[in-house]
């Protein structure tokens, strides 16, 4: 079933943030401009071990031994195919340094509204930007969420403020990427591609690299509200950061799985980019955010694209390989992040817009 929303009244008050009214001692009810009523069996679940998404383990991906490197490839190919997701442990990035970055992006929520005015902005790829919602322009019903998103790669951007988010966010980027890089060798092994084959064709040298981060305080009453919707994201791979709070649940099978990561992992998805450089083989899976009554629950996606300018494409090899023909035709990364913003990608398969019509 559907999720039910209902129209934004403009008659309504609008406020700046979603903690703002979340501060609110008289809120205690979610306002008719929020509500998103899903389907009460359509509930995500975490207990059923079938259910709990892959685990690749770093040290063993990254490994000096062939036999345990190509192990660990083929069952990250497993986990592209038949999930869309999984986590990966022991990937050398300090848990202190993944509490510091959720910490400083804390800060900054808190930080008094007329402070966070100057990142005010709707375009879509200005270097800092923060706002509350999905897109206000266009929003069916209000997201139960505030957000900061800051370009850190090729291009390393940052705060001023709060005190001490530049240095963490430059060290948290520098790790995450170089995290994401390995990643996209192994998978295109996985592929039966040389390790540098996708990272050369997107241009990774000059590709786009975002701090997103999430901010989802306590819901009077959560069965009512939504964080995000359920979507797909528009790059390569994204990594997750979360603090305590559980929220992600992911479609897999029909059924959606809420996700429990390890202590320090990172939660990673693939992306539209590479479904569309695989033709369909590794897919870009729904996944949303939920919302409790009981904390804030911060998360940190950092979604690694293709250069802005450059178009993914359905890989010759693979093509020729499988004896298929390209699902997909070509859009620039940067005008693929707009489509998603717009109207016509609201609620949608962004990757419908790109698909050949004859397949």
């Amino acid at each position: 079933m559907a999720p039910t929303v209902t129209s934004v009244d403009a008659s309504e008050p609008k406020v700046a943030s979603i903690k703002t009214l979340a501060d609110s001692d008289a809120l205690t009810y979610v306002p008719s401009e929020y509500a998103f009523i899903m389907d009460p069996n359509d509930k995500g679940d975490a207990n059923d071990p079938e259910h709990s998404i892959p685990i690749i383990d770093f040290v063993l991906l990254t490994s000096a031994s062939p036999d345990e490197r190509a192990q660990m490839i083929q069952k990250l190919g497993r986990a592209c195919q038949e999930w869309g997701f999984f986590q990966v442990i022991n990937h050398g990035v300090p848990e202190s340094l993944m509490k510091e970055m959720i910490d400083a992006c804390q800060r900054f929520f808190e930080l008094p509204e007329e402070e966070k005015k100057e990142f005010h902005t709707k375009n879509l790829l200005d270097p800092i930007k923060c706002g509350t919602s999905f897109n206000v322009a266009i929003d069916k019903v209000r997201l139960w969420r505030d957000y900061l998103k800051v370009i850190a790669h090729p291009k390393f951007n940052s705060l001023y403020k709060p005190a001490g988010y530049s240095e963490v966010s430059l060290e948290f980027s520098k790790r995450t990427r170089a995290v994401a890089t390995e990643i996209l060798n192994g998978i295109s092994e996985s592929l039966g591609l040389e390790a540098d084959y996708i990272t050369n064709a997107m241009n990774w040298d000059r590709g786009c690299q975002i701090l997103a981060a999430n901010y989802y305080p306590a819901c009077p009453q959560p069965d009512l509200a939504i964080g995000i919707p359920p979507h797909t994201d528009h790059g390569l791979v994204t990594l997750l950061i979360q603090n305590d709070m559980c929220g992600l649940e992911v479609k897999h099978n029909d059924q959606w799985v809420l996700v429990n990561a390890a202590p320090g992992a990172f939660i990673v998805n693939v992306g539209d980019q590479m479904q569309i450089l695989t033709n369909d083989k590794y897919k870009s899976i729904w996944h949303r955010a939920t919302v409790n009554n009981t904390a804030t629950r911060i998360s940190i996606a950092v979604p690694h694209g293709p250069a802005l300018d450059t178009p993914a494409l359905p890989i010759p090899e693979l093509l020729e390989k499988e004896g298929e023909k390209a699902k997909y035709i070509g859009m620039t990364y940067e005008k693929f992040m707009e489509l998603q913003a717009s109207p016509a990608a609201y609620m949608m398969p962004c990757l419908d817009h790109l698909r050949v019509k004859d397949n």
